[in-house]
């Protein structure tokens, strides 16, 4: 085992000494164990996560709306619009943005009493909704037994009993702040490899001349170190704190952090940090698209959108 993979290890298992910790600049009174608050830096030498933020779903009102919006400002497209959403009485879109996907649901016309159409009523309005994260398929099993160990139910298992997919669904009331999903597909070893939630070619649809990652989300919380240390405990990541002191996870190629309430809604994933590849092409089109609403930063579907 290599040296950066035992001290990963360590860090998830709390096994590592004392000793050993300050020897790899781990602060003294840092906490190494999974679910607990720390002072450990968000990325340092020797960790590695293995899960990664793949898909974000938003839920809107007016799907139509949302997606002209994205497609104006971000330059990006729809790749696939998921047919079995429409059993929920939902429809959707799934674009691209690099190697991710943002998704968007909304309730059918004349469809009201539906999950997403709840989340809307409770959320005051548009705004996100989960936070897909991919993790390899090797460990996935480890993931589905630590989150049945804690008790957290699951809600749905879509995909799974297909070939090259499967994936669990955490209820919100136990993890609370999005919907959380783990799920593992084929191709793993590819950035841009197989979504199954995104259709059988959904890297036709992908342009990155605009913009061309997701990395970061923030959920917001009454309590954020409380909400971040559970988040932590059920991915079994230790969490940090990032450059401004809020209590964050650092995942694989994207951070997941956690901020107080600030614009009057209740607890959920409130914004995005989106990597601009021209940042001042998408600050025009946010202008003339009249969603520009700070100097790096787009509104659209209730969610703040953070040029990086």
């Amino acid at each position: 085992m290599t040296w950066w993979l035992w001290i990963s290890e360590g860090l998830r298992q709390g096994c590592l000494t004392s000793r050993a910790r300050r020897s790899m600049g781990v602060p003294r009174g840092s906490v190494s164990r999974a679910g607990l608050d720390s002072t450990l830096p968000l990325r340092w030498p020797g960790y590695m996560s293995d899960i990664r933020i793949r898909q974000i779903c938003l839920v809107a009102h007016d799907l139509e709306r949302i997606q002209h919006q994205l497609e104006r400002v971000f330059g990006i497209a729809v790749a696939y619009r998921d047919p079995g959403v429409g059993r929920h009485g939902l429809h959707n879109i799934l674009m691209p943005v690099g190697n991710q996907l943002l998704e968007t649901v909304a309730p059918l016309p004349g469809h009201h009493d539906t999950a997403g159409g709840r989340y809307l009523a409770r959320r005051g309005g548009d705004g996100g909704y989960m936070v897909i994260m991919q993790v390899p398929e090797a460990s996935y099993p480890a993931y589905r037994s630590r989150v049945e160990s804690l008790g957290v139910r699951i809600i749905s298992e879509p995909g799974t009993g297909l070939e090259g997919t499967g994936g669990i669904q955490l209820h919100p009331k136990d993890v609370p702040g999005a919907i959380a999903e783990f799920r593992w597909n084929m191709e793993e070893d590819r950035e841009d490899g197989g979504w199954w939630p995104a259709g059988p070619d959904w890297q036709a649809a992908k342009h990155t001349d605009l913009v061309d990652a997701i990395v970061a989300a923030e959920i917001q919380a009454d309590d954020p170190t409380a909400l971040a240390a559970r988040w932590g405990e059920v991915l079994n990541e230790p969490v940090g704190r990032d450059d401004a002191g809020r209590p964050a996870l650092a995942l694989a190629g994207s951070t997941l952090r956690f901020v107080p309430l600030t614009d009057g809604r209740p607890e959920g994933l409130c914004a995005l940090d989106i990597r601009t590849v021209d940042r001042a092409a998408v600050v025009a089109n946010a202008r003339a698209a009249g969603c520009l609403s700070g100097e790096d930063e787009v509104s659209i579907c209730g969610i703040r959108l953070n040029l990086v």
